[in-house]
């Protein structure tokens, strides 16, 4: 909003900014905020990746009305539809999560990543690889859960900035 076209909000500037209200800056803090909270989510991912343990994922990552979709186009929805493709991937890979694109409004964020996923054993002939994945994160009592993603092949670049 411009403040100067606006005869309260310009009155109520200085004031909110005394307060520490900025407007601006509590959208920082709310991104920050969102950031820090699905960073321990995706920690979560990867620890259940490593110990081979889908269940955390299942229960407390994503929604128990999560909707994913695949590379191949494949959808599964709810976490009973999830259970064996996590029973399988987690058994053999280790992931790493990078966020690379962040936006929150509210109780409600999207995260486009980097899926990083590599063998457990050091002797398959399985290369790494890595998927360009959208989370879509909402704020239910308190505490953020998945209820969505969809992911391709590929990886994000980095962008100056990020």
């Amino acid at each position: 909003m411009n403040v100067s076209r606006s005869p309260v909000m310009a009155s109520l500037f200085p004031l909110l900014l005394v307060l520490g209200l900025n407007p601006a800056m509590a959208a920082d803090a709310d991104l920050a905020a969102f950031k820090q909270a699905i960073r321990a989510k995706y920690d979560l991912k990867e620890q259940a990746f490593a110990a081979g343990d889908p269940d955390p994922i299942i229960n407390h990552f994503y929604a128990a009305d999560v909707v994913s979709t695949d590379e191949q186009g494949n959808t599964h929805v709810g976490r009973d539809e999830l259970r064996p493709l996590y029973e399988e991937v987690t058994a053999g890979h280790f992931v790493h999560i990078e966020s690379v694109y962040t936006h929150v409004n509210g109780n409600v964020g999207w995260d486009w990543a980097n899926f990083y996923v590599r063998p457990k054993d050091p002797a398959s002939e399985e290369k790494p690889f890595s998927f360009k994945i959208l989370f879509l994160w909402e704020k239910v009592k308190g505490e953020w859960w998945c209820k969505g993603d969809m992911y391709t092949l590929g990886e994000f670049k980095k962008t100056s900035g990020e």
